[in-house]
């Protein structure tokens, strides 16, 4: 009885862990796995990262308000984190990104969320006549 009482205190605190790893508390650092990108009249089309300018990998601090994309080694401009909190087992930011050289308003507002329990991401940003879904996964390195 005393090994199964403390394996459950076990998986409990190793479950509590995983949680506050995606709680905001710690820097994160996310890499996108799956991009569409959606136009007017409901057609999405899955797309290479590079073919639409999306990062690789995101790098997520709330306490500092940033969120900075990389590709192919090269690390982006940081955007603000302009909003951020916990709702039910999600952490959600919320901000804008501008001076994006392959859209025509060159200019997006985008939010995230991520799965408190796996670290599971998805990003989704929005312009003048595009979106994009962009679903990964996080880890706090």
């Amino acid at each position: 009885m005393k090994k199964i009482l403390t394996f459950c205190a076990a998986l409990l605190c190793t479950q509590a862990a995983v949680a506050a790893d995606f709680d905001g508390s710690k820097p994160l650092l996310c890499s996108a796995v799956t991009v569409s990108e959606c136009v007017p009249g409901g057609s999405c089309e899955q797309v290479n990262n590079s073919e639409v300018g999306a990062p690789d990998f995101f790098r997520i601090d709330v306490r500092k308000k940033t969120m900075t994309g990389t590709a192919a080694g090269a690390e982006r401009p940081s955007n603000k984190i302009e909003s951020s909190g916990v709702l039910g087992n999600s952490l959600f930011l919320q901000g804008k990104a501008s001076g994006l050289e392959h859209l025509p308003e060159d200019s997006l507002s985008w939010s995230v969320s991520v799965n408190q329990d796996t670290g599971a991401m998805v990003l989704t940003a929005s312009g003048d006549q595009v979106a994009f879904v962009i679903f990964g996964s996080c880890i706090a390195p």
